[in-house]
């Protein structure tokens, strides 16, 4: 599965909630494959803020107009609990998590693996891009700052 997107200031295949982060026009691809019992998802930005560490994750939902409409993280076991602060739940076996480290034009990437497959009755909706990189000490809600851009995915 490959999704490219150009990120818009309305909602639609990508959208951007901090222009001065995540500008309009800047592109983003995503792309993911699972087999044999793991998954690998990667994401590239083009064209955002230079020099700069976004944290970035799987969500549960398609992207809307206000940045929470994507959800909670996307957990393979979903935490009972939500917001999901527990680490055994929201860490980086239970979740895919893509913090992108840009250069001086603004691009960057970031891959992940992990040992499942989507299970066939629930997929993630979208990748979220935060303003600050996923704090390894603070596992939980809202860790890696606020949701500045959502790409819509079809996993």
């Amino acid at each position: 599965m490959e999704q490219t997107a150009t990120f818009e200031a309305e909602p639609g295949t990508a959208v951007t909630y901090d222009p001065e982060l995540v500008r309009v026009g800047s592109r983003a691809a995503v792309q993911s494959r699972s087999r044999n019992g793991s998954t690998t998802v990667r994401l590239a930005v083009r064209g955002v803020e230079p020099r700069r560490v976004y944290g970035a994750h799987l969500h549960a939902n398609p992207c809307g107009a206000r940045p929470e409409d994507a959800g909670p993280h996307f957990q393979y076991t979903v935490d009972p609990m939500q917001p999901s602060v527990d680490p055994r739940f929201a860490n980086p076996q239970n979740e895919i998590w893509l913090d992108v480290v840009t250069d001086e034009t603004g691009a960057g990437s970031a891959e992940a693996t992990v040992e499942w497959e989507f299970p066939a009755d629930r997929r993630a909706g979208s990748v979220v891009v935060h303003a600050m990189p996923t704090s390894g000490e603070r596992v939980g809600v809202d860790t890696a700052g606020a949701r500045v851009a959502c790409i819509s995915v079809g996993f």
